[in-house]
């Protein structure tokens, strides 16, 4: 019988913030906003080997009670300045960033992820997301909003027209001739039509190193999931168990064919955490530690209030959840979607779990915001992420460390090593582009996409 090839481990490193993993009180946490703690994460990461570098993003502040939200991360320079910037810092080094479908217009985000990937030489990822929120709709001029059915059907439209763009060169369009004073032949039109958008132009861009950056999606609904099958090459999850990991990596693999998709063209890579520690116990008393401070009392009651929908600062976060019924149809906190459930049906299950492990409110948020951890000496932690890996749990995972800048430093330090002692991990980049990282293929350059014509 023939043994099954190791699988390759593919590492992200999140920039942390824009949620409450990182713990900004911690007196090591830095600034969210200098440049010289994006460089300190790239550096790292790029010295680690890492794939890419993943910047995520937020469009409007979020309230709590009418007030902004302080008990996470807020504020933070454009994503496209600080891509465009980390990649005249870094060499090899992929760059992600999170920019939505909903509030962008296609030519505009064609031309900022061509020019990011050629700037990078060929580096550039896309994190497509999506958003159904008025309240952040606000900030745009048409409000932005659009219900919830109809947002992977524009974003799906967003990425069509996108690609559409991006392949309206010629292979062969640049001549440079010198001698007979001829820089291109001529440039096609894109004529782009679906059911939001009308594009007619020349693509101002030739074709990028990769062809097409990157592109990345997070979603988990039905329709998330087919999204991702039909168009992401890696997808951004939060599957923690080994098997839920390995149900969600079957079934978006499963998708994959009807799309004329083979499995190794997209990626599964969910988020997760790690801490380590000289011996199992010194690890989790690190991790119970960390977990403390990211989520303080405050924390607690405020994660409570989002499904109870109602003010609980009277409540001791370290005593029994709240004995009154929420309140179904009051929104408390926007600007972020914790529950899509009904808040009743949350709160039943939050008060069974807590009476079966005796739990404090406190106790209760730190078990039901957890993502997925490693935590235990260095060796064991790097069994534990190729363990997923080989076992088709995932094919990587993008960490998430709880500190700015630095926390990654003991990571690439140490369980790097590790994973490439296994033979899990690369010890050198093996090629230039993002795209040769993560072992996908050059696309197919003047693809003719349903609904666009190039004349």
């Amino acid at each position: 019988m023939t043994e099954k090839p190791r699988k390759p481990v593919h590492l992200g490193a999140h920039f942390p913030g824009v949620n409450n993993t990182t713990v900004w009180s911690d007196p090591a946490s830095q600034s969210q906003v200098d440049f010289e703690s994006f460089v300190h994460l790239a550096k790292t990461a790029e010295r680690g080997l890492f794939d890419f570098f993943f910047l995520a993003e937020g469009l409007r502040l979020r309230e709590h009670r009418g007030r902004i939200h302080d008990l996470d991360v807020v504020g933070r320079p454009d994503t496209f300045t600080v891509l465009n910037a980390l990649a005249a810092v870094t060499d090899k080094l992929g760059l992600a960033g999170t920019i939505n479908s909903t509030y962008n217009e296609p030519f505009e985000l064609a031309k900022q992820f061509a020019s990011l990937d050629h700037l990078s030489g060929g580096r550039a990822a896309w994190n497509v997301v999506t958003s159904s929120d008025a309240f952040t709709g606000e900030n745009f001029r048409r409000g932005g909003y659009l219900e919830h059915s109809q947002r992977y059907r524009r974003a799906a439209e967003v990425i069509e027209a996108t690609r559409a763009l991006w392949d309206s060169w010629p292979t062969d369009a640049l001549v440079v001739d010198r001698t007979a004073g001829v820089f291109a032949r001529e440039i096609p039109q894109t004529r782009y039509r679906n059911t939001q958008f009308d594009i007619a132009g020349r693509f101002p861009l030739p074709p990028s190193p990769q062809g097409h950056p990157v592109l990345l999606q997070a979603g988990d609904s039905d329709d998330g999931r087919e999204f991702g099958a039909a168009t992401a090459d890696a997808i951004f999850t939060g599957y923690g168990s080994l098997e839920a990991g390995q149900r969600f990596y079957a079934d978006i693999k499963g998708r994959l064919a009807k799309y004329g998709r083979t499995p190794e063209e997209l990626k599964i890579l969910p988020a997760a955490t790690f801490v380590l520690g000289d011996t199992a116990t010194e690890a989790e008393e690190r991790a119970r530690h960390i977990r403390l401070q990211q989520v303080g009392p405050q924390t607690a009651i405020a994660f409570l209030e989002q499904v109870w929908g109602r003010d609980l600062s009277d409540y001791d976060p370290d005593g029994p959840l709240p004995d009154i019924e929420p309140q179904a149809d009051v929104t408390i906190t926007r600007g972020r979607v914790r529950h899509a459930k009904d808040p009743r049906a949350v709160a039943e299950e939050w008060r069974a779990r807590a009476e079966a492990d005796k739990l404090s409110i406190r106790e209760l948020i730190i078990e039901v915001t957890a993502r997925q951890q490693f935590v235990g000496t260095t060796a064991a932690v790097a069994e534990q992420i190729d363990t997923y890996v080989q076992a088709d749990a995932s094919d990587g995972f993008i960490l998430v460390p709880h500190l700015t800048p630095g926390g990654l430093d003991e990571f690439v330090d140490r369980v790097i090593p590790e994973l490439q002692e296994r033979g899990s991990f690369r010890t050198e980049y093996s090629g230039t582009t993002l795209r040769d990282h993560l072992g996908l293929r050059h696309p197919h350059r003047n693809r003719i996409l349903e609904g666009a014509s190039a004349s």
